[in-house]
């Protein structure tokens, strides 16, 4: 599976997530906070649409993510598409009408490392509700001013990886990056080691 590949898929769920689902549900119920699914990410309210691998999922219907665009989607599932307005001002860039194209199995790498990241912040902090955040299309939680979470890609680095950013620059040769630590999900591994790695982040955070 090649970069361009997973960096394609990425920016189909990424425009998905924020203007087929993180948008209507913002206008409908007032909070744009997704979570990890079982193969996938949902809704948090009301509409309740999931996307699993390459597929959104809504009451009787599986809609493909390739070939199409969030308009086509959006309408075959009965919700407005667009963005949350007014919230942030960044974002996936994707407008209503631009193409959908998720490759099947780069769809479910991504699906797999959210759920890792998922399965990680829960061990770490077990009474924090991890959030998968539209914006930035990453599943974080913030535990004493540090920001823990798996980020599916961006401008930074085009595949998956863990991060951890302390709200307050730290040096050393951990945090080499420019907002703190990160490592891809690839090189780390499972669940368990990107666990290993939130709470070497946080001890180092701490000292």
């Amino acid at each position: 599976m090649d970069i361009d590949t997973v960096v394609r898929t990425r920016k189909a769920l990424h425009a998905v997530a924020e203007t087929v689902l993180a948008g209507p549900q913002y206008r409908a119920r007032g909070t744009i906070r997704l979570r990890a699914y079982p193969g996938g990410f949902a809704t948090s309210a009301e509409p309740f649409l999931q996307v699993i691998g390459d597929e959104l999922m809504a009451p009787g219907q599986r809609l493909l993510l390739h070939g199409t665009t969030c308009a086509a989607l959006a309408a075959a599932v009965g919700v407005e598409p667009g963005p949350p307005a007014g919230l942030y001002a960044d974002g996936s860039g994707a407008a209503p009408g631009d193409p959908v194209d998720a490759d099947p199995q780069a769809a479910q790498w991504i699906a797999h490392c959210l759920g890792v990241g998922d399965t990680a912040l829960r061990r770490l902090a077990p009474d924090a509700d991890p959030v998968l955040w539209p914006e930035h299309f990453d599943i974080g939680i913030t535990l004493d001013g540090v920001n823990y979470g798996v980020s599916a890609g961006d401008a930074y680095q085009p595949e998956p990886y863990a991060y951890i950013g302390p709200h307050t620059p730290r040096s050393g040769p951990f945090w080499d990056a420019p907002f703190g630590a990160a490592r891809t999900v690839r090189e780390l591994g499972g669940a368990d080691a990107v666990t290993r790695y939130f709470a070497e982040g946080r001890r180092l955070a701490a000292v």
